[in-house]
């Protein structure tokens, strides 16, 4: 019997996100894994516990959700903790960088990524390889391949 993922010290954040369905994956995604999903304000929407149940289904319920009014309230809150930003400007492939754990995985805004003060603060900028002709995937998406590679990584 399959008794699930034991709680990862991997966590996963939200950039100011701006579409309440990526919130709603990204939750499903962080229950369903046993990790921590912190989402960092503003939001591109109101935030809103019905509607954004509706988008996350139950799991809003089960998910492990800390929300930080801003960058610096996140970074303040995580001290110590290695920030890693998932990002299309860089060259460090995921599958060649050594994740820990403690490791918190950011992912920016879908429609715009991280500020560049954003960008030049964080410890480690990691991508996922993709065709020349591919410009980015869905932030969820590349957040799941890059959260299941460090989770391989991390877990005995």
């Amino acid at each position: 019997m399959n008794k699930g993922p034991k709680p990862s010290r991997i966590r996963v954040a939200l950039y100011q996100p701006d579409m309440p369905q990526n919130v709603g994956a990204a939750m499903r995604l962080c229950a369903c894994m046993n990790t921590p999903l912190d989402v960092i304000e503003p939001c591109g929407f109101p935030w809103n516990r019905q509607k954004m149940q509706r988008s996350g289904m139950d799991y809003i319920d089960i998910v492990n959700l800390h929300k930080h009014e801003s960058w610096a309230s996140f970074k303040e809150t995580h001290k110590g903790n290695r920030l890693v930003l998932m990002t299309t400007k860089t060259d460090q492939s995921y599958l060649d960088f050594e994740f820990q754990e403690g490791d918190i995985l950011i992912a920016g805004q879908e429609s715009a990524g991280v500020p560049e003060d954003v960008h030049n603060s964080v410890d480690h900028h990691i991508t996922i390889p993709m065709a020349e002709s591919a410009r980015s995937m869905n932030v969820i998406n590349a957040t799941s391949m890059i959260v299941g590679e460090a989770l391989r990584q991390t877990r005995s």
